[in-house]
């Protein structure tokens, strides 16, 4: 095998290894198949498993060659692996809605059922929006990443998110930053109706400055919330009440997801102010990374965190490792389980804050 060929075919398995995150909404299927507690088996395959084979395996810091990266840029395969999360999330929530109209044999199951959906749209639904929504110059991708975010109830957030948390991250400013000894059951209603304050702030200065009502179809919030009411009320009328909740709660799951995550990725960091209300420039030392190779295979590289603010236009497949940021000690499933048992967390975090 020459040297072309074996570059090739490595690439190729590059590639498909992102394609893990498919494993995520199958896991869903599978588990209402078995039934009973397996219904569970999502999460329990996310946060059990997976943190498990994310340590033996080990971190991964290598980086993209420079001379490469205009080639990664244009391979058309990796932009395809996001794409079609799209139609399968949506394919996902309305079958899950499907299933829960035809009535579940147990609670237990119907429980299960709800947080695996939750957690496969947090992970195949908002994970992927996030990527898709930062490619500003396009049209198609951040299409894909609203409709994904619409099928949580959470689209307000892609707008805040590119505006203002890319903007504001570690400082007081922004509710998607947790400060030091915040817990996360303290940090999420701060940062869910923070959050959608500020992009009703943002949409609505956009109004002002167009000279428009804040309540103009041309509000991009307001756009949003109709859409997502409008699809609540398609899920109740098509396939019941049951089905409505259920969409709502698996959306509560995900977004819940999304937000501890973002607990993660900014706990205890800030950025000095510099007068005149102005902070430093975003640095990598403002986020927190992980480099473990098969959670960031999961999340299209999300774990890469510091690069991602300091170029925010890279596509995942281009993200770099940087030493200079603080690491966590694994991937971020296993730190989920640590934010969600807050004595732990600060035992494992807060001295790795200080001590940075």
């Amino acid at each position: 095998m020459n040297q072309a060929t074996s570059g090739r075919r490595a690439q190729h398995l590059d590639i498909l290894s992102f394609a893990l995150v498919y494993l995520v909404p199958v896991s869903v299927a599978a588990g209402y198949w078995m039934g009973g507690a397996f219904t569970f088996l999502t999460p329990v395959f996310v946060f059990g498993v997976v943190p498990v084979i994310d340590l033996i395996i080990g971190v991964d810091v290598r980086n993209p060659a420079e001379d490469e990266i205009d080639r990664l840029e244009r391979m058309r395969a990796y932009r395809v692996l996001t794409w079609g999360c799209a139609p399968l999330q949506v394919l996902v929530v309305l079958w899950g809605a499907h299933v829960v109209s035809g009535g579940m044999p147990t609670l237990t199951e119907l429980v299960g059922f709800t947080v695996s959906t939750g957690v496969s749209s947090g992970i195949l639904g908002i994970n992927v929006a996030h990527e898709l929504i930062h490619r500003v110059n396009h049209r198609f991708e951040p299409l894909l990443g609203k409709i994904m975010l619409i099928t949580v109830f959470y689209a307000h957030w892609g707008q805040e998110h590119v505006v203002g948390h890319h903007r504001y991250v570690a400082t007081p400013e922004d509710p998607a930053t947790a400060r030091l000894g915040e817990s996360y059951y303290a940090f999420w209603p701060r940062t869910v109706i923070g959050g959608f304050k500020k992009a009703w702030e943002f949409a609505a200065a956009r109004m002002e400055k167009q000279g428009r009502p804040v309540w103009h179809p041309g509000n991009p919030i307001v756009v949003l919330l109709v859409v997502q009411a409008a699809l609540l009320v398609f899920v109740g009328l098509f396939y019941g009440l049951p089905a409505a909740v259920f969409l709502v709660a698996q959306g509560i799951i995900a977004f819940s997801l999304l937000e501890i995550v973002n607990y993660i990725e900014h706990y205890g960091l800030s950025r000095q102010q510099i007068g005149n209300g102005r902070y430093e420039p975003v640095k990598p030392r403002h986020s927190w990374n992980s480099s473990n190779w098969l959670t960031n295979r999961f999340l299209f590289n999300l774990q890469r965190h510091s690069d991602h603010h300091y170029k925010p236009g890279r596509r995942y497949q281009l993200l770099r490792h940087h030493d200079e940021g603080p690491q966590l000690p694994t991937g971020y499933a296993g730190m989920v389980v640590l934010a969600a048992i807050p004595p732990l967390w600060r035992y494992v975090v807060d001295r790795r804050v200080e001590n940075r």
